[in-house]
């Protein structure tokens, strides 16, 4: 089968690498890849032609043209005309599939580039894009859309099918205005809290014609796992290194995929040991995990964002006595090693619609170096380097500090050894509300205190660490009559102890 053309147009200096790294994408993409080859007018073998005639005879024979339109209007010719602009009409002549997309405010554009938007707005649909990421997951989804109405493909990839049996009344729409709210801080949004749902979910092509998309059921809906019942992320913790029973602990997460992220974290950082500083240069307790929490965050954000979610399986996090396991049921793009996984590369989302959110709100930082980032965390934290394996699952093994075995010392020292202020003292946690008595300092909010700790789930936190401190005796409320957000806990006399405790004993 002819793969079909797609010419890649823009003024050149503008989004010169931009349009590099977009072919890239579409060339490498398990599913595009198939379909599509990428044309970029530089890299034509020189000719004495013109080459005002040899972009336009690409823009006419090209089957998609995919315009990029910024703030420049480019080089213009005798007539006044840009070679984009040219292009872009040369394609409409043509009858090609034209697919624009927008970058920048109208008020810093080159006139002559407003009046090629506007022109473009009133001939055809067009998106927005403020990103590189944002970009990518733009033209994944109207390539797929173009593949479909060609009758290419029947069905579309699994994130970007519509659910039939869903509706927009399956969407929590609190859940897509605190999205909103959490992506303006993060990468500054541009739609307002206000918009109408639909139109939010369509500018993040997760819903068409008042039906939700796979992605944003696990997104943003409301029972997600009654559309997927694998969906769940399940969590263990065992004696060993080993899976043996009895288990410990054990836990099947459900929820939307920021919910199942946020309770996995939660989970794994109150099984892994914890060390705190001391409050010389700062009030806040500086909180320090053996396995950095970028790395468990990554780690596990990987797992639910690119896992295949077609297969009957289910992410698995485990927590051994050497070691952290975070299995994901999918696997590589054929394009990716091992290997290039630890170096900057490019990014190939298996489900490019569902990351796109994510990095919005900024569970996923920036796309292609997850993996890289979780080894060089690791490395800085002085653990051995994270260990990578693709077998009939995905898996991520980060390795835990290993304290060795020291031999009792008989003859005590003649002076005693000095701590340096800024050192990490070790503390032994056997009971999850100790962290809390070790990390408060005067009155601190709920927010306030898990953020001291790392974590993001407030259910764990209440039920296993706020709870029982405050049932054991060893904090309490600052305003025992308010429930709301004003409300702020503080040491007990019997606290104040504990604490003076702990903190001896870590030294």
């Amino acid at each position: 089968m002819r793969k079909l053309v797609v010419f890649i147009s823009s003024v050149q200096r503008e989004f010169a690498s931009e349009r590099q790294e977009l072919a890239e994408y579409i060339r490498k993409d398990r599913l595009l890849g198939q379909f599509f080859e990428p044309f970029l007018f530089e890299a034509l073998p020189a000719s004495d032609q013109r080459a005002d005639s040899l972009y336009l005879d690409a823009a006419r024979k090209c089957d998609v043209y995919l315009g990029l339109f910024g703030l420049e209007y480019g080089f213009e010719n005798e007539k006044g005309i840009s070679p984009t602009e040219m292009e872009f009409m040369e394609a409409g002549v043509a009858h090609r599939t034209r697919l624009v997309f927008i970058w920048g405010e109208q008020n810093d554009r080159n006139p002559k580039m407003q009046r090629l938007v506007s022109l473009a707005e009133s001939q055809l649909v067009r998106k927005r894009f403020s990103s590189l990421m944002d970009l990518k997951t733009q033209v994944y989804s109207a390539l797929v859309e173009t593949l479909m109405q060609l009758g290419h493909i029947q069905t579309a990839p699994f994130d970007a099918s519509i659910n039939r049996n869903a509706s927009l009344d399956d969407i929590d729409e609190q859940k897509v205005k605190n999205f909103i709210v959490l992506a303006k801080t993060k990468r500054g949004f541009p739609l307002a809290v206000q918009t109408p749902l639909d139109e939010i979910l369509t500018h993040l092509n997760l819903s068409k014609d008042q039906k939700p998309t796979n992605a944003a059921l696990l997104l943003f809906g409301k029972l997600p796992q009654k559309w997927f019942t694998t969906a769940i992320v399940k969590c263990a913790r065992f004696h060993g290194t080993v899976i043996s029973k009895p288990i410990p602990a054990h836990r099947d997460f459900h929820g939307d995929v920021f919910e199942l992220i946020d309770q996995a974290v939660d989970f794994v950082l109150s099984h892994i040991d914890v060390s705190t500083g001391s409050r010389t240069e700062s009030n806040d307790v500086p909180v320090q995990y053996e396995i950095p929490r970028s790395a468990v965050v990554e780690s596990i954000v990987n797992a639910v964002a690119h896992r295949d979610y077609a297969s009957t399986g289910s992410v698995q996090v485990m927590i051994f006595s050497d070691r952290v396991e975070i299995w994901n049921p999918g696997f590589l793009p054929p394009n990716l090693s091992i290997d290039q996984l630890k170096r900057p590369h490019a990014s190939f989302p298996t489900n490019p619609l569902l990351a796109e959110p994510m990095y919005q709100v900024g569970y996923i930082e920036r796309m292609g170096t997850g993996t890289g980032d979780i080894t060089r965390d690791c490395t800085l934290a002085g653990l051995q380097e994270p260990t990578f394996l693709q077998e009939d699952v995905f898996k991520t093994i980060l390795w835990r500090k290993i304290t060795p075995q020291v031999t009792p010392q008989v003859t005590p020292q003649v002076t005693p050894q000095v701590k340096s202020k800024k050192s990490i003292e070790k503390i032994d946690i056997q009971s999850l509300e100790y962290r809390i008595v070790i990390a408060i300092s005067g009155e601190m909010s709920r927010q306030t205190l898990m953020k001291s700790l790392g974590l993001s789930d407030n259910k764990n936190f209440r039920e296993n660490y706020l709870d029982p401190a405050i049932q054991n005796g060893w904090l309490e409320m600052t305003n025992p009559k308010s429930k709301g957000s004003n409300q702020s806990y503080k040491l007990t006399r019997k606290g104040k102890i504990l604490q003076t405790k702990l903190k001896k004993s870590s030294l």
